[in-house]
């Protein structure tokens, strides 16, 4: 659709012009949820541990000494090493099939920091300027913005969900607090 201006010209609405936010929404869901995915497939095909990773964290980061006691745990440690990838294979899942988007991507941030504070490393004053934004975050950030958009609901099993009917109702109308998972 467009409309003419005073001298004859066509002049496209706002809404034709440029992408749909909603495609850059899936865009993003679907790569997230494809690098988590993997990540995590990766971890369960190849075998997993999480030991040398906690044990060897930078003592700068912040949570050297949690993941330092994770480390000394056994129980912690096989409790990590099925949660890490069963996590990320689940937390991809959600994304690419578009259900329960919010919650994958909440679960997806709080890993990626995990990471992020686990690869802590800001020894001199050049890594501080450049090592503070890492891909862990980003990563993060990724999973924070598909979750605002509510990603779920742009082509995704979301959309249906919030839509199902109970006794006549759809779901989020009768259950309003399922809007923060869902989307």
């Amino acid at each position: 659709m467009s409309t003419q201006d005073a001298r004859g010209y066509r002049v496209p609405k706002l809404d034709d012009v440029g992408p749909k936010p909603e495609w850059f929404a899936v865009g993003l869901r679907l790569a997230m949820g494809w690098i988590f995915i993997t990540a995590g497939l990766g971890k369960l095909l190849e075998g997993f541990t999480a030991q040398g990773y906690l044990a060897n964290v930078d003592p700068a980061s912040p949570l050297s000494g949690v993941y330092g006691a994770m480390a000394a745990s056994p129980a912690v440690i096989a409790t990590v090493d099925v949660a890490v990838p069963v996590g990320q294979v689940l937390i991809g899942t959600g994304l690419i099939v578009g259900g329960l988007v919010r919650l994958a991507a909440f679960f997806g941030a709080i890993q990626s920091l995990a990471f992020y504070f686990g690869n802590w490393d800001m020894a001199g004053a050049y890594d501080v300027l450049t090592g503070f934004v890492t891909s862990e975050l980003v990563y993060a950030l990724a999973f924070l913005t598909v979750a605002a958009y509510g990603a779920g609901r742009y082509y995704g099993a979301d959309r249906f969900i919030e839509r199902y009917e109970v006794d006549g109702e759809p779901l989020v109308e009768r259950y309003p607090r399922l809007r923060y998972v869902l989307g």
